[in-house]
């Protein structure tokens, strides 16, 4: 038994040396390893906060489609940013994930919820921007807000 961990320890070993004599890592080769690709919906949801919103951020973009430039840029300057990017993630939820909507409903509820307490001035503005940035048509109505 001994005979063989040192047989192991030896081969791990010379793995080592040969890839350190050989410069060969993933640095060197600037190789990142494979990752399996996120589910946007997953990604989506895992960004909500406790309290429903979402937070405007390059993470948020992403899940949407969109970059962090495109999401500030139509942002309507009158309305916050927390409140701009929950209405972005409904309409996104609504205009693209309607097939999986027993799997987000809950947490468009508590989303609505939250923006109803925001009592936000610019609301319609946001779901046009929305839908504009996004591609959608989704009304404000179908929202919940």
């Amino acid at each position: 038994m001994e005979a063989y961990q040192n047989y192991q320890s030896a081969s791990m070993d010379s793995s080592v040396i040969d890839d350190v004599q050989y410069g060969l890592s993933y640095d060197s080769l600037d190789i990142e390893p494979l990752q399996p690709p996120r589910d946007p919906l997953l990604q989506l949801v895992s960004l909500q906060k406790a309290s429903g919103c979402w937070e405007l951020d390059p993470a948020l973009a992403a899940a949407v489609g969109k970059t962090s430039e495109e999401v500030e840029n139509t942002k309507p300057a009158s309305e916050n940013k927390e409140v701009w990017a929950t209405i972005l993630a409904l309409i996104w939820l609504h205009g693209f994930k309607m097939d999986a909507q027993e799997e987000w409903e809950l947490l468009a509820m508590k989303a609505v919820s939250w923006l109803r307490a925001q009592n936000a001035p610019c609301v319609a503005e946001c779901v046009e921007a929305g839908n504009t940035l996004l591609g959608c048509k989704v009304q404000k109505d179908a929202l919940g807000i």
